[in-house]
């Protein structure tokens, strides 16, 4: 990657049909793009849903990438791999074969119709901080590490279930 590279941190997940194939279809399609490279990924963890309560818990997790995109063709990146995943935008929170969300971006606050960095509700999901500390503690989101709000919310949802280096590949 060149000097203009970005460093994001994505959140995947999904609860319809195998979704830690899809998460691994989506995390290969994103580095097939030739501006992408991922840099670590999670282990997975299988999650009660949040939001919309009756239904398949989720399974989640986090990867961390480096990219030569603006965020928003890096959200078109994102949205496409969705689309490949076969994501129906129905019902919000509701089942999904597969998620993809930017959580962060290193050094960027947006605030858009279409994109907001960072996510704004990832602070208040165990889901997506339980797995981003795993690979990145010591980022920063709303003045606290993600470290610190990971010890500090109730994970008792969260449980690690595939810990495999790059289970993804």
């Amino acid at each position: 990657m060149s000097s203009q590279s970005i460093k994001a941190w994505l959140g995947l997940g999904g609860n319809v049909g195998d979704v830690q194939s899809a998460m691994g279809v989506a995390l290969r399609g994103l580095e097939a793009h030739k501006k992408i490279t991922i840099t670590n990924v999670s282990s997975i963890y299988k999650t009660e849903p949040w939001g919309l309560k009756n239904q398949p818990w989720f399974h989640n997790c986090c990867a961390e990438i480096e990219a030569q995109l603006s965020p928003l063709a890096l959200l078109e990146v994102t949205q496409a791999v969705e689309k490949v995943g076969k994501r129906e935008r129905v019902i919000r929170w509701g089942p999904r074969t597969i998620d993809v969300d930017i959580l962060s971006i290193d050094g960027v606050e947006l605030s858009g119709s279409r994109l907001t960095i960072p996510h704004p509700r990832m602070v208040e999901r165990a889901f997506v901080l339980i797995p981003l500390a795993e690979i990145e503690d010591s980022l920063v989101i709303e003045g606290q590490t993600v470290a610190e709000r990971a010890k500090a919310i109730d994970s008792s949802g969260v449980v690690q279930i595939k810990t495999m280096k790059n289970w993804w590949q």
